[in-house]
């Protein structure tokens, strides 16, 4: 921890640092973003976190103002790939209330004792800490949004008992859920099962690529463009639901409608990720803006993200499906795969119909659904197979370079191919698509050249070369540059 730098964001009130660390104030017995807009304290009263959960351990309460605890995202965590950001992934995705510690330290393939001296190392907390801090979080958006009774908010937040709930929640907060609701409530409360939250972000934030590419590759039944918003489906832990995402200027409007709220905060944190918004715009900006040819397409559209995704077995399947064919044509080929084998779901706002298919439904699809050539077809079947016996590994907690290699090794797959998955499903802020058609297009006119040559020069882009590609794709002429309209052919029925 860099301790000078925080204390002057501190100091500037610096809301690009939210996330990346909380400040507690040993006066009060508080703790805060940097960019809490309340009298900042002095000095010598203050100590840094590196994490909410780690406030939480030392006795600390959330401020009432600032919200700590709903704060971005840390972009270490969404970023690097070490043990201690792969296991917060998976916390923030729900495993620990799920399984429990032991069923973190599987799924990563350490033992108990690894995964939590790590984590206390890099975010000051162990991972029971850490789910408890997720566990309060989860159950204040579920006091303050919805008519739910508070005993059924204890078990729909993951805890075991009201008992624990209620001193949980005291403990953080410095109130009881009867007095979050009463104080904090705004406007009419959400239905059970629907609720709308406000996903924060560090600005800038582009929008109109990133909805753009969504709404571009949407495939029908599972993903919409409607009334400005961006709507699909979600296969979730305990069950499905659907949920409308809508960019406005200081944070993206998430309206969920789930079948189980057990499952709120892994549908919170899939829509974060697909979203991209935990990313660091300032950091990567001022690190492309570096090179003279990318310089100006920063300026002209800062903060962009890179579109990712809410499951990453649906994205490699979507990726092979879309090789060497058109986005219209990938569409094409997925809508007709989710119509084959997809689940059907209720939609209460209508015109979505289906889940994506789960890797076991792909792999026992009758080929000729597929209406692929023989060899795609195999790949697809080839790489179905693979993620459902687990050869391939692409889940939040996924180690990068294994699943590299674990791709590569399947017949079929490129390069291509494999750095879309690490871009998009894996979440690798540095995979390159130099081999890309538009990629390749878009640098050969800015100068860059190609194959080895825009690869060296890609070089000066790490360790964010998968945003650089973002810029380049938006050179050309292309749907995905811009937000949508509500009359995008193929975007709503």
């Amino acid at each position: 921890m860099d301790e000078e730098l925080w204390w002057r964001a501190v100091e500037a009130q610096d809301r690009r640092f939210d996330g990346w660390f909380v400040l507690g104030v040993l006066t009060t017995g508080i703790y805060c973003r940097p960019g809490c807009p309340a009298r900042t304290p002095l000095r010598r009263n203050v100590r840094f976190h590196p994490s909410a959960a780690a406030a939480q351990a030392a006795g600390l309460r959330a401020c009432k103002r600032c919200r700590p605890d709903a704060s971005p995202g840390s972009p270490a965590w969404d970023g690097r790939s070490d043990l201690a950001a792969r296991a917060a992934r998976l916390i923030a995705d729900g495993v620990v209330d799920r399984g429990g510690v032991p069923a973190l330290a599987t799924r990563l393939g350490y033992s108990r004792r690894q995964v939590e001296r790590a984590l206390q190392a890099e975010l000051g907390a162990g991972p029971l800490a850490l789910a408890r801090a997720q566990r309060a979080q989860t159950a204040r958006t579920l006091v303050e949004t919805t008519d739910l009774s508070l005993a059924d908010i204890a078990f729909a937040a993951g805890f075991g008992s009201v008992r624990q709930f209620n001193e949980t929640v005291a403990a953080v907060f410095a109130s009881t859920p009867g007095q979050l609701r009463a104080r904090n409530r705004q406007g009419a409360p959400s239905s059970p099962g629907t609720l709308t939250l406000r996903l924060p972000f560090r600005p800038p934030l582009w929008p109109d690529s990133l909805f753009g590419h969504l709404v571009a590759t949407a495939v029908p039944g599972v993903e919409q463009w409607r009334d400005g918003a961006y709507r699909r489906t979600l296969r979730l832990p305990h069950g499905h639901g659907t949920v409308s995402l809508r960019p406005q200027p200081d944070s993206v409007s998430c309206r969920l409608s789930l079948t189980d709220l057990r499952d709120l905060a892994p549908a919170v944190a899939r829509c974060r990720r697909l979203l991209d918004l935990d990313a660091d715009p300032v950091a990567v900006d001022d690190r492309l803006r570096k090179d003279p040819v990318l310089a100006p397409l920063v300026r002209r559209a800062p903060g962009r993200r890179v579109p990712r995704t809410v499951d990453e077995s649906e994205l490699a399947v979507r990726a092979v499906l879309g090789q060497q064919v058109s986005t219209a044509a990938a569409r094409t080929h997925a809508a007709r795969l989710v119509r084959a084998c997809g689940e059907p779901v209720d939609d209460p706002g209508g015109g979505l119909t289906h889940l994506f298919p789960t890797p076991e439904a792909v792999a026992d699809v009758d080929p000729e659904v597929l209406a692929l050539p023989r060899n795609r077809r195999a790949t697809v079947l080839r790489l179905a197979g693979a993620l459902t016996t687990g050869d391939v590994e692409l889940g939040v907690g996924a180690d990068r370079a294994r699943a590299r290699a674990q791709l590569h090794a399947l017949p079929g797959i490129g390069p291509w191919t494999v750095e879309t998955i690490a871009m998009r499903a894996l979440g690798d802020p540095d995979a390159f698509l130099g081999g890309d058609l538009g990629v390749a297009v878009a640098a050969r006119s800015l100068g860059l050249g190609a194959g080895r040559a825009l690869a060296d020069h890609a070089q000066r882009w790490a360790p964010y070369r998968a945003y650089a590609v973002q810029h380049l794709w938006a050179v050309g002429d292309h749907a995905i540059n811009t937000l949508p309209a509500d009359d995008l052919p193929g975007a709503a029925p």
